[in-house]
Order: C-alpha cells, then sequence, then structure tokens
C-alpha cells in the first residue's frame, strides 16, 4: 500500500513532539481527537483546555498546536484511505513515531476508525444534498390554431436539503424540439 503519510518537515517536528508525550495521556489525546474528528468548524479542544493541555503535556503553544492538526491529519488520512490498523501502525513507525504511540494511534483506529467512517459518511459535506428527484413530459399534439403540432416540454424537479432546514424544491421547465427528441431517441 502506498504511504498515506508522507515525512514532512512539519510531521517530523509534530513526530519529536509526540514522542516525548507520556504514552497514558498521549492515548487519552487521541481519544478525544477521534471523538470530535468529525464536527467540522468545531475545535477540539476549548482554549482553556489547550492551557491546561500545555502545562499537563510541557508543550507551548505552538507545539501543542503542530501535535494537535498532525494528529488529526494522521486520523483523516486513515478514514481517507480507510487504511487497517496494522497497516497504520507500520506507516506511522515508518516516519519515526515510537513504537508505543503508533500502537496507541493503531488501537484507537481499530477501537473506534469504523463509527467515524461511518459518521463522515453520514455528513453532508456539501451545502445542499439532492433528496428527491422527479420528472414529467408532458407533449402537445394540436391546438386550435394548428391542427398537426407537437411540442414536448419537459419539468424536472429536484428535492434539496441543507443540514439545518427542510426541504425545498426547484422545478424546471423546457420546451424540447422536435430534432431534441430525435437525437435524444437515438
Amino acid at each position: 500500500m502506498a504511504a498515506i503519510i508522507k515525512e514532512t518537515q512539519s510531521i517530523k517536528e509534530a513526530v519529536t513532539f509526540i514522542n516525548a508525550i507520556d504514552v497514558n495521556k498521549f492515548s487519552r489525546l487521541i481519544s478525544r481527537i477521534i471523538q470530535k474528528l468529525h464536527l467540522k468548524g468545531e475545535r477540539t479542544f476549548s482554549e482553556e483546555e489547550e492551557l491546561k493541555l500545555q502545562t499537563a503535556l510541557s508543550l507551548d503553544k505552538h507545539a501543542l498546536n503542530l501535535v494537535l492538526e498532525t494528529a488529526a491529519f494522521i486520523l483523516e488520512q486513515a478514514v481517507y484511505h480507510n487504511v487497517k490498523p496494522a497497516s497504520l501502525q507500520q506507516q506511522l513507525e515508518a516516519v519515526h513515531l515510537s513504537p508505543d504511540k503508533a500502537e496507541v494511534f493503531s488501537q484507537t483506529w481499530a477501537t473506534t476508525g469504523p463509527e467515524l467512517v461511518e459518521r463522515l459518511r453520514q455528513t453532508i459535506f456539501a451545502p445542499k444534498k439532492l433528496e428527491h428527484v422527479g420528472w414529467q413530459l408532458n407533449l402537445q399534439m394540436a391546438q386550435s390554431s394548428q391542427a398537426k403540432l407537437r411540442a414536448p416540454s419537459a419539468v424536472l424537479q429536484l428535492g434539496l436539503r441543507s443540514e439545518d432546514s427542510e426541504a425545498t424544491f426547484m422545478e424546471g421547465n423546457w420546451i424540447l424540439s422536435t430534432q431534441t427528441l430525435i437525437k435524444a431517441g437515438r
């Protein structure tokens, strides 16, 4: 399998900080990050919690942010590539993460990964989600001024829903020429 985590300068720096963290504290940190990973636009830790983390982990603000962002990035990559826990551990060790920290990632991913993948599948990434498609084709065959008339028209109805609102319906009418119908029929 191709590497999902490239050893960039930022990753190298984060790995140095992560390797210095106590494994029990790191395990709780990763658990919290994975619990909040599916909530886009929401911070994993409040400002107050981050200050406490800086003290507990003996990291400055920059180092803590780098550790949090890198851990979230690793988990996001695991979700995106739907990687197996053993492969994740192997790839983390390849970027020089200590085996005990790589095992924490792997175990946390093994227990909570499938649930996270399912939650992210349910999340709407686009502003609106298509929920309903309806269509109708009408063919006008005659009118009072014209005996032989073929005037097709189509009505397409799309039901859209955004995350925080009721479904809205959009309709569009199209007048189709006979040539369009013949081309579409071939």
